[in-house]
């Protein structure tokens, strides 16, 4: 049973643009011999620090006087169908909604044409001196808005 925030799951699919190929390890399997329900997260963390990366939205962080950071605000998953050692994923990501200061994500990890599972982020834009949230600024949002399709 696919979560609630999939209306359609073929348009929902449709949308993902940026996917990593990930083959499950067997220190990443638990002692029934499936993917442990921590590694999802281990994933989706892969598969955004590099889209994050490639869309330029993660570049000006270590710069100095740069105050802007991304921080997790939330993270969840929901778990289709059990993987495997060896098995072969097809992990995604997409920017589903960008807010003022935040955007939310959505994951998708496919083995084949089948889902295994999904998930979504909210990725808050912090400022490091305050802890408190910040506005994107016109160049972040150009950015995000070509990533949103």
């Amino acid at each position: 049973m696919l979560p609630a925030y999939i209306e359609d799951v073929q348009t929902w699919l449709a949308d993902f643009h940026y996917f990593e190929d990930i083959k499950v390890r067997f220190c990443e399997t638990d002692l029934f011999g499936h993917v442990n329900n921590t590694v999802p997260f281990i994933y989706f963390e892969q598969v955004r620090a590099s889209f994050m990366e490639q869309s330029g939205l993660m570049e000006q962080e270590v710069e100095p006087g740069v105050i802007g950071m991304p921080v997790i605000a939330s993270l969840h998953c929901d778990y289709v169908q059990q993987a495997y050692y060896n098995d072969k994923l097809s992990v995604g990501v997409k920017i589903a909604r960008v807010g003022r200061s935040s955007i939310d994500m959505h994951y998708v990890a496919l083995n084949g044409d089948e889902i295994i599972f999904t998930g979504t982020s909210i990725v808050v834009q912090m400022n490091k001196n305050t802890g408190k949230s910040i506005a994107f600024n016109n160049e972040q949002l150009e950015s995000l808005a070509v990533t949103v399709k």
